[in-house]
């Protein structure tokens, strides 16, 4: 038992009430530890349902969004799943806890190699890491049966959907740079079907198939319930 037990519980139980109904997703947010992905001073703050900062610009997700995205995946325990931006490597934590393997790309090197020490010091071994631009996905892993991309971008990009084997799932924020609704895209035998979730705000997807560094405008607001963009 650790003093984080209770909020983590109370978390699980906040995020049932809001409509989280995979007791397996569920599961997950109640054992990985989400004070390991976070800065010391903001521990206390791990079980809050909130996003929370975690340097260069970027975000630690808000435990709900990270719920709805992981539920919407449809994870039984046998896929290799491709995650677009590492980020803490929280997310990454609850997919390797209900996946068969996790193939994450990030492309800020000081994130990536945060995100692995923690991962690897809390035994998560099935995660495989690369340093690379997320918005060309990991071609030479492909195909993957699960898609997650976990910043913003005007559209999928083509080059990541193309790696979505058959009957995959993908999830990803699409839209502006303020403000983006989470689509489902389910590969079907006759193409792609996609469903919408929600509005959410996410850190931007920068790079060939997502924003260019030009294009990205500083907002510093942080919404409840929508993460904030950089």
């Amino acid at each position: 038992m650790d003093g984080l037990d209770e909020p983590r519980r109370l978390l699980v139980e906040e995020l049932r009430r809001n409509g989280i109904a995979d007791e397996r997703v569920l599961a997950a947010i109640g054992t990985v530890r989400r004070e390991a992905f976070v800065a010391g001073d903001l521990a206390d703050r791990a079980y809050e349902n909130v996003a929370l900062p975690i340097g260069l610009g970027q975000t630690i997700s808000q435990p709900y969004v990270v719920a709805l995205m992981t539920q919407e995946l449809g994870l039984s325990g046998s896929e290799r799943v491709l995650e677009v931006g590492t980020g803490s490597g929280y997310q990454a934590a609850i997919l390797a806890c209900l996946a068969h393997e996790v193939v994450t790309v990030e492309r800020v090197p000081d994130l990536l190699a945060s995100a692995r020490r923690v991962l690897d010091a809390l035994g998560y071994a099935n995660v495989e890491y690369h340093l690379a631009n997320g918005t060309l996905g990991w071609p030479a892993g492909a195909p993957y049966d699960r898609i997650i991309v976990t910043a913003a971008g005007p559209e999928v990009p083509t080059t990541v959907l193309d790696q979505l084997g058959p009957d995959g799932r993908l999830v990803m924020p699409v839209g502006t740079l303020k403000a983006q609704r989470l689509v489902l895209v389910r590969r079907t035998g006759d193409g792609f079907e996609e469903t919408t979730l929600g509005g959410v705000r996410f850190v931007p997807l920068v790079g060939e198939g997502g924003w260019s560094e030009a294009s990205l405008i500083k907002l510093t607001d942080l919404d409840d319930g929508l993460e904030p963009p950089l």
